[in-house]
């Protein structure tokens, strides 16, 4: 079979048809829930539905065992929904000699791009601007950088045609890419390419989705109370009540929480910081730019236009101390990485920006794995490298890691768990397998919808389009100026398993990101849930 054609699971329907396999419904949810509840078990149960727990849940569902997967909040409710955004080749793990982990990024990306989610992954050019404060010697050490991260391209396989070569650039080339760089002493600039996701909480959703098309029960607001090799007791959170579910194998993919439900496990978390800026303020940006951070020599802030009329700026890396957030709160982001990241901003953008300028701000804490004796030194020099781990009680654990390699790690995650139980399972399929909504460039290209649509759902674009056309109310803007419909809410409550306006306006969309937005689009939100 073309792993590029969209399975029948997965393919769109029309506004009348049956809902898909694929569709997370809360009637689904109920009959699921139920089931388990009565003693129904299944083979493997997977905890944690970020892209890890979610790809986990694929990977053993496509395998053709039975899956449960569970999380106590919603999709991409933790780490995966804080990203840059990006699909990353392993070029900084490159530089810091971890060969392994940068060849892994990079096998993985070129999948993404080319094999499972090429609607939602797509290559995005940046700019190294050479401004007075980056020597010669750094140029030349970022220019060895990029062609190195493009033998890492070749090696893994991926396209010229997906990822393009990195080239020097003039200056009057560099200012056409990014107007808003300051003049005075630019020589020019350096241009490479990486992968940007249109979104990295639909990249979870439509990973859920696909482990859905394929029978795995996927459900949110489910907590795990206690864990051990057997299954755990879990409480409904909409309606407080417990059930045990049995499994013959258990997988810890809660990221953050991780050691909060196995003992033994210690994690190191680093806090990431994004700025988000509307684009007006900046200009067209063609490109995103690569910003030296001043005296370091391969540490960059990353200014990454979004499409949507925003830009984010990042990142920082910085240990967390104290107990991780759970809900209602997220990450905070301190005063402290704000005025960094504007600090280095200012060393490279002819536009001031101010911090009255900073029209939003989010935080991730990624979970890293402590190696180190004391827990101390920089989370900066923490390998990514995701490390499994099996408890005396049987629960394989996956921690580190990021969200490029999620596959790779859900596959690792996978393999433990089918060899420490003895399951009879096929091999991963994963690597090939599209998710919800693939398809090849040249079908995405010819779909009637919005290009909008097509690079957030898809082949399921036309369907949410399609929902426009049947009530044009669906049409209007969730927020006048910002490109969210309301049929985009609608469709996320039908088949996305959105049940209240944090999972609207925060995860099926980004509207939240934005205080300001988010007050201007509940009412949208509430009047999405109470439609459907």
């Amino acid at each position: 079979m073309n792993p590029m054609r969209p399975s029948s699971p997965s393919n769109p329907v029309g506004l009348s048809g049956p809902a898909p396999a694929s569709s997370l419904t809360a009637a689904r949810r109920a009959r699921e829930l139920a089931g388990l509840a009565a003693g129904e078990q299944v083979d493997v149960l997977v905890v944690g539905l970020g892209a890890t727990g979610a790809g986990a849940a694929l990977d053993a569902a496509s395998r053709g065992l039975s899956v449960a997967a569970i999380d106590a909040h919603d999709l991409a409710f933790g780490t995966s929904r804080w990203s840059s955004k990006l699909i990353h080749g392993g070029l900084r793990y490159l530089a810091s000699g971890q060969l392994d982990v940068a060849y892994e990024s990079a096998v993985e990306r070129g999948a993404l791009m080319e094999r499972t989610a090429p609607h939602l992954v797509r290559a995005q050019p940046f700019v190294l601007p050479l401004t007075p404060l980056v020597s010669r010697g750094q140029a030349a050490l970022a220019w060895s950088g990029f062609r190195a991260g493009d033998a890492l391209r070749l090696s893994a396989r991926t396209a010229r045609a997906t990822l393009p070569a990195p080239r020097r650039l003039s200056a009057v080339e560099t200012r056409h890419l990014a107007p808003a760089l300051r003049t005075a002493g630019l020589r020019g600039g350096l241009l490479s390419w990486d992968g940007q996701l249109a979104d990295d909480a639909r990249l979870v959703t439509a990973i859920a989705r696909t482990a859905a098309a394929h029978g795995a029960r996927v459900l949110t607001r489910v907590r795990a109370v206690s864990l051990d090799g057997s299954g755990a007791v879990v409480r409904d959170e909409l309606t407080g009540e417990e059930h045990t579910i049995r499994a013959r194998a258990v997988v810890n993919a809660s990221g953050v929480w991780a050691g909060g439900l196995v003992d033994g496990v210690r994690l190191r978390p680093s806090r990431g910081t994004h700025l988000v800026l509307r684009s007006d303020g900046l200009g067209d940006l063609p490109a995103g730019l690569h910003i030296p951070v001043p005296g370091q020599s391969n540490r960059f802030v990353l200014v990454l236009p979004q499409g949507d009329g925003r830009v984010y700026v990042g990142l920082t890396d910085e240990p967390v101390d104290g107990a991780v957030p759970d809900v209602p709160e997220v990450p905070e982001v301190p005063e402290t990485d704000i005025g960094f990241l504007l600090d280095v901003l200012g060393t490279a953008l002819d536009v001031p920006v101010h911090r009255g300028d900073v029209v939003g701000a989010f935080a991730g804490l990624r979970p890293l794995l402590d190696t180190s004796a004391d827990g101390s030194g920089s989370t900066a020099d923490i390998s990514r490298k995701h490390a499994v781990l099996t408890s005396a009680e049987g629960v394989v654990t996956v921690v580190g890691g990021k969200l490029t390699t999620y596959r790779r790690m859900a596959q690792d995650a996978v393999d433990a768990a089918v060899a420490s139980r003895g399951l009879g399972a096929g091999p991963c399929r994963t690597m090939s397998l599209p998710l919800v909504g693939a398809a090849a460039p040249h079908v995405l290209s010819g779909l009637k919808a919005p290009r909008r649509l097509v690079r957030r759902y898809g082949t399921e674009a036309p369907a949410v389009h399609g929902l426009g056309a049947a009530d044009p109310a669906l049409r209007e803007p969730v927020v006048p100026g910002h490109p969210v419909t309301r049929a985009e809410l609608v469709w996320a409550v039908r088949h996305e398993g959105a049940v209240d306006t944090g999972d609207l306006l925060d995860r099926r969309t980004r509207v939240g990101l934005v205080p300001a937005d988010r007050e201007a689009a509940l009412k949208a939100a509430e009047e999405a849930l109470a439609g459907a």
